[in-house]
């Protein structure tokens, strides 16, 4: 974090020294930086990086820095009214519009302003990541033989090994493609096995990314509660009758958001529906990688159970590693297979060759089950230490089930509180919050709030989350 620190002050810098030079004006050379402001090399490199992309120097190999010229008059911005009768037009005729809405993922990847705590981030806090083993990993793989090469559209075949493995049963790696991150598993696997205007069943509340991919695709989102034991078996069986779907998705461990594991008795049942009913089960396995250290062993996959092909399976590197580190496969068998790889293929052609060559580095290093068991510790004592807190300092909001795993808990709000007002008073105290709203496709049966104990710095920071919020609470409830 001191090494970006640097490079963003050194950066500002040179930007406010820029016009004692003329353009085309030569700035000192890299040694003289160095020296002047005592920084390494790296930071000197990577802030004249950053101001050549500003388009403020140009850097010449062997010459040095210089300031470029000033840049031309900027163009009159034209006239964009047109295109809201164009794209209104465009989905008039369709069954179920289609409707692109991303703020509802957008919580979770925007990061907060400064001084605001991160109660809304969805992936691991930078001092969890495994920064040292990843660019250990992506340097060795940028030195294997044709590393950057085009890699097998599928994915190189030891790393759909790897993933086939992970999932267990009888699935192969020649069942595998290796994806873009989780996100683009799901859009692939949504396109494949549904058509525009079709149903689509949900678990209700579900990850309102997934709620984005199916209504951009022109699908309908049909809800299908869940409780502290996973879906409800009678009501999934209601669902497909009264919609005629062909596919549900499902987290069936440590559900986002609720944090519920689908329990032994009912994994079967849903499968028995399922197949039943002709469809398919999407089965998001986000979080295998962040199960906290009391777990206990867990359930298998539900690829694992399943030799007919009724489970496409989806599963990520991403969350127990970087937001950056998109590496991640879909499972499935049957000429479904064949649609998912078609899908693939025109999308994305492949995942770039050195990010799959270091993913098999860094999975194949002694750093990587350090790594888990790592998380796993950390996870289960941030979980430890919100929960008290919030117990503590805030024991009107419902906290029905304290997962195993994964990097959030799931609150209910008292009975007529205003979920929106209740996230802006939080962030005007100093904390940002996700609203519960977006994670369910139908009204919502109360006002929730989901908050995520991975993406602060530490424990620290999670009491002093929990004092704002309380502040907050006092303003609104």
């Amino acid at each position: 974090m001191q090494e970006r620190s640097s490079v963003a002050d050194l950066a500002e810098q040179l930007r406010s020294e820029l016009n004692r030079y003329s353009p085309d004006g030569k700035l000192p050379s890299s040694r003289a930086l160095v020296e002047r402001f005592r920084v390494s090399p790296v930071t000197v490199s990577r802030a004249l990086a950053q101001l050549a992309a500003e388009g403020l120097v140009v850097t010449r190999p062997g010459a040095g820095a210089f300031r470029a010229q000033p840049r031309t008059a900027t163009a009159p911005v034209g006239d964009t009214s047109w295109q809201e009768v164009a794209l209104s037009a465009d989905g008039a005729a369709d069954l179920v519009p289609r409707s692109v809405d991303a703020s509802g993922v957008l919580v979770s990847l925007a990061a907060p302003p400064p001084g605001v705590i991160e109660f809304s981030g969805g992936y691991l806090h930078p001092s969890l990541q495994p920064e040292r083993a990843m660019a250990a990993a992506l340097s060795r793989a940028g030195r294997r033989p044709g590393a950057w090469g085009r890699p097998p559209t599928d994915g190189l075949p030891e790393l759909r090994e790897w993933f086939a493995r992970g999932i267990g049963g009888a699935v192969t790696a020649a069942e595998v493609l290796i994806t873009a991150g989780g996100q683009s598993a799901l859009t692939i696997a949504l396109r494949a096995l549904a058509p525009p205007g079709a149903p689509v069943l949900v678990e209700s509340p579900t990850y309102p990314g997934m709620l984005a991919i199916a209504r951009a695709a022109g699908l309908r989102p049909v809800p299908v509660p869940v409780d502290a034991q996973g879906v409800k078996p009678e009501l999934l069986a209601d669902a497909f009758r009264a919609s005629g779907a062909r596919v549900f998705v499902c987290q069936p461990l440590m559900q986002n958001p609720t944090g519920a594991v689908l329990r032994s008795g009912r994994r079967e049942e849903v499968l028995r529906i399922v197949r039943e009913a002709g469809a398919f089960v999407v089965e998001d396995d986000f979080v295998r990688r962040l199960v906290h250290e009391d777990a206990g062993p867990l359930p298998r996959p539900l690829a694992a159970d399943d030799p007919d092909g009724v489970v496409v399976h989806v599963c990520s590197l991403t969350k127990a590693t970087s937001p950056s580190f998109r590496v991640s496969a879909l499972a499935a068998r049957g000429p479904a297979l064949e649609r998912l790889r078609a899908i693939q293929v025109v999308d994305t052609f492949f995942v770039p060759r050195p990010l799959q060559e270091a993913a098999l580095e860094l999975v194949g290093s002694p750093a990587w089950p350090r790594h888990l068991r790592t998380v796993a510790a950390v996870l289960k004592s941030r979980r430890d230490a919100m929960t008290s807190a919030l117990r503590l300092d805030l024991p009107e909001l419902a906290l029905p089930h304290i997962p195993s795993g994964g990097y959030h808990l799931w609150l209910r709000l008292p009975d007529g509180a205003d979920e929106s007002a209740l996230v802006a008073a939080a962030l005007r105290a100093g904390v940002a919050i996700t609203p519960g709203r977006p994670y369910f496709s139908a009204e919502p049966p109360a006002g929730h709030l989901r908050l995520s104990f991975a993406a602060v710095a530490g424990e620290g920071e999670i009491t002093e989350g929990v004092r704002r919020l309380r502040a907050a609470c006092d303003e609104v409830l």
